[in-house]
């Protein structure tokens, strides 16, 4: 738990704010125990002892539109392990929404059955409000920082997966559009990601996930 612990203070710093809340996660594979920190039952609209934290608990809170994309991500873990970074809402048990980026690990044993999935929670809503304001008032004064934030995650793409500029912009915008996330809130976290060689295994989850919405060859 202590190295999950130290990989959301990364996530936080990457993300150039030390108040993010980042909770932490970890399911047993086998019992299928699963332990929150005090943090991931704020997020959910608990307090610990309110609730045993279950998987199943878990996903009833995943936004309705976004449930299928996470059961998708989820039995995907549960059958092949690996890293995961992955944008979706949850709606707490007061009925506020969160908009959050999980980033975990499934492990497998000798077998290739799941022994363990681990990982953090990151409520960006505040981020996302911050990046609204932000991306307002620059509206206003020509939107240069934006802009730029967006040219910069476009590059990122355009390295990575060998594309050209427009398809790279089209995959922010399409990600943006289909998660419902400000564009300028996706590239912000992309950038920040690329600027922290410690996210390279996350980084990494995160442009797959862009390049889903690119056209087949």
């Amino acid at each position: 738990m202590s190295e999950i612990l130290g990989q959301a203070r990364t996530y936080s710093s990457a993300l150039g704010t030390s108040t993010l809340l980042a909770g932490t996660f970890v399911f047993d594979g086998k019992s299928r125990v699963m332990q929150w920190s005090d943090e991931l039952y704020t997020i959910h609209g608990y307090r610990r002892g309110d609730v045993v934290p279950t998987m199943e608990l878990t996903l009833a809170h995943k936004h309705p539109d976004d449930l299928p994309r996470v059961q998708a991500v989820s039995s995907e873990l549960f059958a092949h392990g690996g890293h995961v970074a992955i944008y979706h809402r949850v709606i707490d048990a007061r009925n506020n929404l969160h908009r959050v980026l999980t980033a975990g690990e499934a492990v497998l044993d000798e077998a290739g059955n799941l022994s363990s999935i681990s990982g953090v929670m990151l409520d960006l809503t505040s981020t996302v409000q911050r990046e609204t304001e932000l991306a307002a008032r620059e509206a206003v004064q020509g939107a240069v920082g934006t802009r730029s934030t967006i040219a910069k995650a476009a590059g990122i793409l355009m390295g990575r997966l060998g594309i050209g500029s427009d398809e790279a912009f089209k995959l922010l915008a399409t990600y943006s559009n289909n998660r419902n996330t400000k564009l300028a809130g996706v590239a912000c976290t992309l950038v920040a990601l690329a600027d922290t060689p410690a996210n390279g295994k996350t980084l990494g989850a995160f442009i797959h996930e862009l390049a889903q919405g690119r056209r087949p060859a």
